[in-house]
């Protein structure tokens, strides 16, 4: 049973990656001029570079930091991301954006595949720029006139969901082989390839 058990997790992990590979409701910010809390609890969900950033967050944090630090990722993350909209919000945005996004996508890649040789500090540093970049992305999407806090609330929640729900999966994979983190870091790399090919 408990063999059995050990091949299904990542199977079923590689499966739950490739439906997100192949939905073409995923690509990157189908919608502009968002303005509501809805619209904002959506957007990170409906770009598949926003979708993917966030899980690998939680992953990243599952796999390289220990108890209640686990949650520093997350917070970074979350911090820079309402730093950065804030920031597009007044007229502030760095250049090559789209590219830049698809780009953290393997950075994370990266990380994840060496989550216990990358030091702490540096790690969350990194996290916090990836989370600045998709910020950016966030707040450049705000409609004129449109309530920034509302906005803010509904991306804030729903990237902290997607940080529990990437811990929860790197909770998971840290009880099967090693390769599964492999397999989902290649995964995420390949499709950050793919997006920053697009955009340049």
């Amino acid at each position: 049973m408990t063999s059995i058990r050990s091949t299904r997790a990542p199977r079923t992990a590689a499966l739950a990656a490739l439906a997100l590979l192949c939905s073409g409701s995923a690509m990157a910010h189908p919608g502009h001029g968002a303005g509501d809390l809805l619209a904002g609890l959506a957007h990170p969900f409906a770009g598949l570079d926003h979708l993917l950033a966030m899980l690998a967050v939680g992953l990243w944090s599952a796999a390289a930091l220990r108890g209640a630090a686990r949650l520093a990722a997350p917070g970074a993350f979350i911090g820079a991301l309402v730093a950065g909209a804030a920031l597009a919000v007044g007229g502030w945005a760095l250049p090559a954006l789209e590219a830049s996004v698809a780009a953290t996508l393997l950075m994370l890649a990266l990380m994840l595949l060496g989550a216990r040789r990358l030091p702490a500090a540096a790690g969350l540093a990194l996290v916090a720029g990836a989370g600045l970049l998709h910020g950016q992305a966030h707040g450049s999407e705000l409609a004129g006139g449109a309530s920034f806090v509302a906005y803010a609330s509904g991306f804030v929640t729903a990237s902290a969901l997607l940080h529990g729900a990437g811990l929860g999966l790197g909770a998971a994979l840290a009880k099967v082989p090693a390769w599964a983190t492999r397999t989902a870091a290649a995964l995420l790399g390949a499709t950050g390839m793919l997006l920053l090919a697009g955009r340049l």
